[in-house]
């Protein structure tokens, strides 16, 4: 049969499959039969690599010009295209610990991926990662079509719907058994507003005054991956968040053996209490207890030494007991130093009522009294009084009693000794150091909770979500990157120094190559398994912000 070949192209597409993205490329032929238009595979491509992909697509727009094109009559441009570097390094990770299969392979789970890479890279708000996206192959790598910031802003609603399934599916694909050991923590976060529908006024751990705050929950493996994280309004009290955090290991992570660390502030008697039966509990004592023990008879000083030492009381609940010399020799130091100060101001006080002969002793010792108080060493530390003179004696016997106890610590926890030693249950209590240095990281200068641009509670939940799985990101790059002697900000920043090379043939954007890296950032790469590819498609989508930046030049 006879007909007319109109032209030869290359037909790609995208689909999605069970939350996975697929990408087909087949090269076809478009012809005339019968006066119909119609269509027939020739091959398909979709086992070529993305730059063989982009070679044949720029030879068939280009097939008339071949001649031309090899001898370099048509003109081709070559111009630095967006960094490359991190964002692939950021994507493959979150690829290889099951973050993009979590999120989903629609534009919604595309933006949070980004969202959660953007806040890896570098901080700030939904506005700032719009321009971040026009900076780095956001969009290339990740397969995004356009957005702005109203789009990133209505993605932290669908996170927070999704929250629970998003979680659910990380923690499978860590592959942790489903009984164990589970860290919980608390801190807050102070807000700037006073519009956030979760902010009040609380126990602020920030030591800012007069600053709403939100309350958040951290949960994580006994290895320090963090699984889960909740946001409780600003009133909340840390022993109050224990029962969500029970149900949800109990429901969500738990199997049939199951164990919750937290500190002494949040797992107290009625909280171990409340706990379901079977479940396990490994948590501190206060020193007033620990004193109400020494007492009592149950615990006597000589187990307080630098080994672990443990003692059964009735009931099953086990004492594992330890001094920290380390600890003691601070609390030492941090006296002596105090007691210092308060002599500093005794001769001080002397010399000022030796120079004003009408100066009230009685004021001065007072003052200097007070001071004691608020150094907390009024209990050992008396001011004296002869004639016009003032100094500061201790009393000896007052700071071997308050010091007796300097560096002990007591844990306790209801586990038999079969299922956990005494240094198996001292070394999961001090693995809470994992969970504080999460908070640490993402608080402070690894990766900013704050400042918290939104003020929706869907949002701040979302937000904070997407601060904990940058964090997870973050902490898998630190594991990967640990023998090198950088951080994961500064691998980051020389990563994002790797752009592309954008190709133009004849005005029309064609591909983006990816030149061989320095030595410094393949480094980075190997370490972190990562493989960069030949080339990026172009870009063929618009990533702008709606808000303009107010200009801040003033005339002089």
């Amino acid at each position: 049969m006879l007909y007319d070949v109109l032209i030869m192209y290359l037909d790609s597409s995208t689909v999605q499959r069970k939350g996975t993205s697929y990408t087909r490329h087949l090269l076809r032929e478009s012809y005339r039969e019968g006066g119909k238009v119609k269509h027939r595979t020739i091959a398909n491509l979709s086992g070529c690599s993305a730059a063989e992909i982009e070679a044949i697509r720029l030879a068939l727009r280009h097939k008339h010009e071949l001649a031309s094109l090899t001898s370099a009559r048509i003109a081709v441009e070559l111009e630095q295209g967006s960094s490359c570097g991190a964002v692939f390094t950021l994507h493959a990770v979150a690829k290889q610990l099951g973050l993009t299969k979590a999120l989903g392979g629609t534009q919604q789970g595309r933006l949070a991926l980004w969202q959660v890479i953007a806040r890896a890279i570098d901080q700030g708000s939904r506005l700032s990662a719009v321009r971040l996206a026009g900076v780095h192959a956001a969009a290339e790598v990740l397969g995004l079509a356009g957005f702005d910031e109203d789009d990133l802003y209505a993605n932290l609603d669908w996170l927070a719907v999704r929250q629970r399934r998003i979680e659910d599916r990380l923690f499978a694909d860590l592959g942790e058994p489903r009984s164990g050991l589970y860290l919980y923590d608390v801190t807050s976060s102070y807000l700037e507003g006073e519009h956030n529908e979760l902010a009040a006024f609380g126990y602020n751990r920030d030591g800012k005054r007069g600053k709403r705050q939100i309350v958040i929950g951290l949960l994580c493996t006994g290895g320090g991956v963090p699984i889960s994280i909740e946001v409780f309004r600003g009133t909340t009290q840390d022993p109050q968040t224990v029962a969500a955090q029970v149900r949800k290991v109990a429901e969500r992570f738990g199997g049939l053996r199951l164990t919750l660390v937290g500190d002494r502030g949040m797992l107290r008697g009625p909280q171990i209490a409340a706990l379901p039966e079977g479940f396990g509990y490994i948590t501190a004592i206060t020193k007033p207890q620990i004193e109400a023990l020494v007492a009592g008879g149950l615990l006597q000083m000589s187990l307080f030494d630098e080994e672990v030492s443990e003692v059964l009381a009735p009931g099953g609940v086990r004492y594992v007991v330890r001094r920290n010399p380390v600890r003691a020799a601070e609390l030492a130091w941090s006296r002596a130093d105090k007691l210092k100060v308060l002599r500093r101001m005794a001769e001080e006080a002397t010399a000022y009522l030796a120079s004003h002969r009408r100066a009230r002793v009685e004021v001065q010792q007072r003052a200097l009294e007070a001071k004691a108080v608020r150094l907390k060493i009024q209990a050992w530390a008396t001011v004296v009084v002869k004639g016009r003179e003032l100094s500061c004696v201790t009393d000896e016997a007052a700071l071997a009693e308050v010091a007796k106890l300097d560096g002990c610590y007591a844990i306790t926890t209801n586990l038999s000794p079969a299922e956990a030693s005494a240094q198996t249950v001292h070394d999961r209590y001090r693995d809470l150091a994992l969970v504080e240095q999460g908070f640490r990281t993402t608080k402070t200068v690894g990766l900013e909770m704050r400042p918290i641009h939104v003020r929706l509670a869907s949002r701040t939940r979302g937000h904070v979500l997407v601060v904990m799985l940058a964090y997870r990101l973050v902490q898998e790059l630190a594991r990967r990157w640990a023998h090198l002697n950088l951080t994961v900000q500064e691998g980051l920043d020389q990563l994002a120094t790797l752009a592309s090379q954008k190709v133009t043939v004849q005005g029309t954007p064609a591909y983006q190559t990816i030149p061989r890296p320095s030595p410094a950032i393949r480094e980075l790469l190997a370490a972190a398994g990562v493989t960069l590819p030949a080339a990026l498609p172009p870009r063929r989508v618009t990533v702008a912000t709606k808000k303009k930046l107010q200009s801040r030049r003033r005339s002089h």
